[in-house]
């Protein structure tokens, strides 16, 4: 429910973004973040609730889906805390290697992380809904930020 309340506010913001853009490029991935992203996809897997995830986030973010398939299923959580909402998905489909953190702050601004388990972080974006906005986070801040999400779901994971 959480999850889908994020989606479809950011589904008309993201549906007026034309934003398609090639993976970070980031340096190659250490292995506790490897470790750290397979400990949380396995949560996932046996922890997570259905859901979905939007075409058109899918489309931003670059996860690739076959023509006509407007939702793609997922395992996801949500967890809300000082008025911030924090959501990771992972294909529910084993064809497909990603996860997808979101994270929505009260300061009308949603950040998405998309990453897969031996590339790390392949992108990230933040949406400001209120400005129909969408723009890529530069990769110093989007490696920071991401690193964040690793840690807080790794700890959620591991409870």
């Amino acid at each position: 429910m959480v999850g889908r309340r994020l989606v479809l506010v950011v589904l008309s913001v993201l549906a007026t973004a034309a934003f398609a853009a090639a993976p970070m490029g980031a340096a190659p991935q250490p292995a506790l973040e490897r470790d750290e992203l397979h400990t949380i996809a396995s949560w996932l897997r046996v922890h997570g609730r259905e859901g979905y995830i939007g075409a058109d986030v899918a489309d931003a973010m670059g996860i690739p889906r076959p023509q006509g398939e407007d939702l793609l299923a997922a395992r996801q959580r949500g967890f809300r805390s000082d008025e911030v909402l924090r959501i990771a998905q992972i294909s529910a489909d084993d064809g497909r290697d990603f996860i997808l953190f979101m994270v929505q702050r009260p300061d009308d601004q949603v950040y998405f992380y998309l990453s897969t388990m031996l590339g790390g972080l392949q992108k990230a974006l933040v949406s400001i809904p209120s400005k129909s906005l969408v723009r890529r986070l530069e990769p110093a801040e989007a490696e920071l930020r991401f690193r964040e999400e690793v840690l807080y779901w790794n700890d959620r994971s591991a409870n």
